[in-house]
């Protein structure tokens, strides 16, 4: 007889939970369709951070009783960026259905390692979609990751390995004949030094090319870089590519660079998690021309496809070098020709082995909409950041700091005879006033030694009325504040 106490974490009484959770979704569509009704963002009191600093409980908590208690404290005080006037840093504003696919996935249960499943088809379907939109080869490879930064870092992975001159798996980067030598502009995003000391060849491996007088590489300091590398013994390796830089949208000369990768044998990478999907909008395709020739491009679904967060993918033209760069099998993961095994092991192109199921959010967006829908949606932002830049052109009270090339729009509020530390200390003050009152998000940068205001029009649910309102809003805030100096 067996005597062992057996638990389980269902629920005791299925109908209750049906019932909860049906509030649960009534909720949600509320929360989402009454979105521009509430403030973009608003300060947490103390008690709510008093509150989230509880112990774990012991003991149990009717379900009903743990949503009730996230409904006074979680959903109240979101980051804001669902909101129609969240522009504060580049990420997307999530969609119902993508939120449904994060539930389904999680009911599913499956992990994305691998294996003969559905959801393992789904992941591949959708790196195969990817590929697809940046013009990619079919015989390429790819894999989803959880953003950006850890797409860019498989990409660099590749990269390395390609052009160590040895074995560096087996043999480390001390084992390397010669330093390589990284190159991106210095507009380029901090994920990329980050990747190269993660990768063991340190800061120093990477060159920050200056950039021209709209934030692009310059072509000619590059091929200075490159030339005077060479003469020192130091091996190009990969070029860095920016398809819309973090700052202002800048984006670099993916044709000629990739001209001067193929001069070199070097790798050809395409940071593309801001400006590689403007591939599939109608108006603009054109201004990322050349992305279809990079040996990897690293893009960020939970941007411009509106993906709740998080996704992030990586597509690679040479699978066997992808696939080289990564595959490992302990003995618990014997591959199979039938079986569970018998399918792909996705966790073979990545770092990671556990991997959720985030291409089920991805598919079902996409099988939705339809890519046209999406290329639209991203012609309109772009046309939104026009709009403002116009707007803000027009006004005397505001300057321009940087040119709009897509949808990042930099500018400040004026102040006359007053010094940079001065300028900045004001609009510093205007961005947290404009934060705190809850119209708007927007975020600050320094751009060659100028500190302005960002606003990166990167939301489906954005209208020109929400940037008119912003401009109010810059304008009578700044006016309030010099009226009280």
């Amino acid at each position: 007889m067996n005597d062992i106490p057996e638990e389980s974490l269902d629920p005791s009484d299925w109908s209750n939970a049906q019932s909860i959770a049906h509030k649960m979704v009534d909720d949600a569509i509320e929360h989402l369709s009454s979105v521009r009704d509430r403030t973009v963002w608003q300060d947490l009191p103390d008690g709510i951070r008093t509150h989230f600093k509880a112990a774990a409980p012991n003991d149990p908590m009717p379900l009903e009783d743990v949503y009730d208690e996230l409904k006074r404290t979680l959903i109240p005080h979101p980051m804001g960026n669902i909101h129609p006037r969240f522009w504060g840093w580049y990420m997307g504003a999530g969609n119902f259905t993508g939120a449904l696919g994060d539930f389904l996935a999680a009911v599913d249960g499956s992990n994305l390692g691998g294996g003969a499943t559905s959801a393992a088809q789904i992941d591949m379907q959708v790196v195969n979609w990817f590929k697809a939109m940046m013009g990619f080869p079919d015989t390429a490879s790819g894999t989803l990751t959880s953003g950006g930064s850890m797409a860019n870092m498989v990409a660099l992975t590749v990269a390395r390995n390609t052009h160590a001159g040895v074995d560096v798996r087996a043999h480390g980067v001390a084992a390397m004949p010669q330093p390589l030598r990284f190159y991106a502009s210095d507009q380029a995003h901090s994920c990329h030094p980050k990747s190269l000391e993660a990768l063991g060849l340190g800061n120093t491996s990477l060159t920050l090319i200056p950039t021209d007088e709209n934030y692009r590489m310059d072509i000619a300091a590059l091929r200075t870089a490159i030339a005077s590398d060479i003469a020192a013994g130091i091996k190009p390796a990969c070029v860095i590519g920016t398809a819309g830089t973090t700052n202002t949208g800048a984006i670099d000369d993916l044709v000629t660079i990739s001209a001067i990768c193929n001069e070199h044998d070097m790798w050809f990478h395409v940071d593309g998690c801001i400006g590689a999907l403007i591939r599939i909008a109608p108006d603009h395709r054109h201004m990322v021309a050349g992305i279809d020739t990079a040996d990897s491009v690293a893009l960020d679904p939970h941007k411009w496809l509106h993906t709740p967060f998080e996704a992030g993918c990586v597509i690679v033209r040479d699978a066997e070098r992808h696939h080289g760069a990564f595959e490992m099998h302990g003995d618990y993961l014997q591959m199979q020709e039938r079986g569970l095994l018998a399918g792909p092991f996705l966790a073979d192109y990545g770092f990671e082995l556990s991997r959720g199921f985030k291409a089920l959010k991805i598919w079902m967006s996409i099988k939705e909409h339809g890519l046209e829908k999406f290329g639209r949606l991203i012609d309109q932002n772009i046309a939104q950041g026009q709009y403002l830049t116009a707007r803000i052109a027009e006004n005397p009270v505001l300057e321009l700091i940087a040119p709009t090339e897509i949808n990042i729009v930099c500018f400040r509020h004026r102040i006359e005879n007053a010094t940079e530390s001065q300028i900045k200390d004001f609009n510093t003050e205007l961005m947290l006033q404009i934060q705190e009152s809850g119209i708007a998000v927007i975020s600050d940068t320094t751009l060659r030694d100028q500190h302005c205001l960002r606003v990166a029009v990167n939301n489906h649910r954005t209208r020109t009325e929400d940037l008119d309102i912003l401009l109010d809003a810059v304008i009578n805030t700044g006016a309030e504040i010099l009226a009280e100096r």
